[in-house]
């Protein structure tokens, strides 16, 4: 195939979703920042100004990665590239500049970038350089270990530069680590601990533990031998545990003063004991892992207050407490979420028009250009402008996993499944957050959002994955 038929073969698809992003991003970042005294749109001295620049440099890279970089210098310096970014990484824990509490900047003097932004990119690499090696398989501890601290190491670092928001998005290769043969019960169980340790803030400890014991005899049913109306009848003892409660309020047991979810620990040791001895009478290992798995969701469940008080920043704290509704400050932490929900919901239908949003003209949303940039294109273009970026981001992540998925390549499908599960993760938690769904941790919308770094990275992970796709067609 000669290059002029080859590059006829361009995911046209993916590069027309993209310009339209960012076209939309740059039209809301104007609108998010407009100034009717400005002498000109693009004054390098605006931030409209120099997402306009940004985005020049970006179509620019786009351009060199599909025209003029050879792709297989992607696989061969996937290595090279990881470690790089990781040492910018640990560098940054020193050096970096602060910026709303987080060392996660390096101030290069003419500009500042986030190393974290591109070491997505070669951390999607490196794991789509070990996939792609002879005999490699998820299965295989070594490969297992290698795979995990391929993830793991960048996220740490990211932790300790105070930017635990950026450091979440890497639970986003589990999703590709699933594709390529781990347990799909792996993220379950993430989510479910995720789900304990929101109930215990949100209710209490001892809701927590009679869902964990619910959940405990509900599975140990699933993959149990036993009938499963038989294997069920121990979740008719939940209610009677539920009063377990009111056993502090006998008067020999007054003198204790226990906590009420220890009670309900007493009393749930009967169903626990029968589980261990029926799971030591059938040696299997599935039951030992519920096991296992339930002992840990009780740690966590206790430690629940330890984290609180010694771990979480107060930042993040009040975060948590106002995604689930406990101690809501709609004057300090809650302020963004709520006047992002205002802004949005006065968009209505159609929205108010370009130009024309009362809350974004009057700054009632901080960052509105950055990690708020959503609520703008709700008050502005309403329901339907915001179905229609939407369905912009869908498009785009679905259209990449589902070219991810027809590669012959390895190597090619591992880094799609990466790029498209990070775009998922950002797309879900930004929007999730303008609307009170998810906390709010500081991430941008990508290729909408403000900021040139964060547009870059994601224009080079974007156009690197269609210009390996291209090679499929050789």
């Amino acid at each position: 195939m000669t290059p002029f038929n080859l590059y006829r073969k361009l995911d046209w698809w993916l590069i027309v979703l993209y310009l339209l992003l960012t076209a939309v991003g740059w039209l809301n970042i104007f609108s998010a920042v407009y100034d009717e005294g400005r002498a000109t749109i693009i004054s390098l001295g605006s931030k409209e100004g120099m997402q306009l620049l940004w985005i020049t440099i970006s179509y620019i890279a786009a351009f060199l990665i599909i025209f003029i970089i050879n792709p297989k210098i992607y696989s061969s310096t996937a290595k090279i590239l990881y470690f790089g970014a990781t040492l910018l990484l640990f560098a940054t824990i020193y050096i970096g500049t602060e910026v709303n509490g987080s060392n996660s900047w390096l101030n290069l003097g003419f500009f500042r970038f986030q190393p974290a932004e591109f070491s997505k990119i070669t951390t999607s690499l490196l794991l789509a350089s070990l996939w792609s090696r002879y005999g490699f398989s998820i299965e295989n501890r070594a490969n297992r270990r290698a795979a995990l601290a391929t993830i793991f190491i960048p996220a740490l670092f990211i932790v300790l530069q105070k930017e635990s928001g950026t450091a979440l998005l890497y639970s986003a290769f589990f999703i590709t680590l699933y594709r390529e043969g781990m347990s799909g019960w792996i993220i379950i169980l993430g989510a479910f601990e995720v789900a304990l340790f929101l109930l215990t803030v949100a209710i209490s400890p001892f809701v927590a533990i009679l869902i964990l014991l619910g959940t405990l005899i509900t599975f140990r049913a699933l993959i149990g031998k036993e009938p499963l109306t038989k294997s069920l009848l121990p979740l008719l003892a939940l209610p009677l545990l539920y009063y377990s409660k009111y056993l502090g309020n006998l008067n020999f047991l007054k003198e204790l003063a226990i906590d009420e979810e220890l009670y309900l620990l007493i009393a749930s040791t009967p169903l626990l004991l029968i589980h261990i001895i029926k799971s030591f009478k059938s040696r299997a290992k599935q039951m030992w892992r519920v096991t296992l798995i339930y002992m840990l969701s009780l740690l966590l469940i206790f430690a629940v207050d330890y984290i609180f008080d010694n771990i979480l920043k107060p930042h993040q704290k009040v975060r948590i407490e106002n995604l689930v509704g406990v101690n809501v400050d709609l004057k300090g932490a809650g302020y963004n979420v709520f006047q992002s929900k205002v802004a949005i919901g006065s968009g209505g239908m159609a929205g108010k028009g370009f130009l024309k949003g009362t809350q974004t003209k009057y700054n009632f949303v901080p960052e509105q250009s950055t990690d708020f940039i959503f609520c703008t294109i709700g008050e502005e273009w309403g329901f339907l402008g915001s179905l229609f970026v939407i369905a912009l981001f869908l498009a785009l992540i679905v259209r990449i996993y589902n070219l991810a998925e027809k590669q012959k390549d390895i190597f090619t499908r591992v880094f799609g499944y990466s790029l498209a599960s990070i775009l998922a993760l950002h797309f879900i938690i930004n929007i999730g957050m303008t609307i009170g769904v998810m906390p709010v941790i500081g991430i941008p919308l990508p290729f909408v959002s403000y900021g040139g770094s964060a547009l870059l990275s994601f224009t080079l992970f974007l156009f690197i994955f269609i210009r390996l796709d291209l090679d499929r067609w050789r």
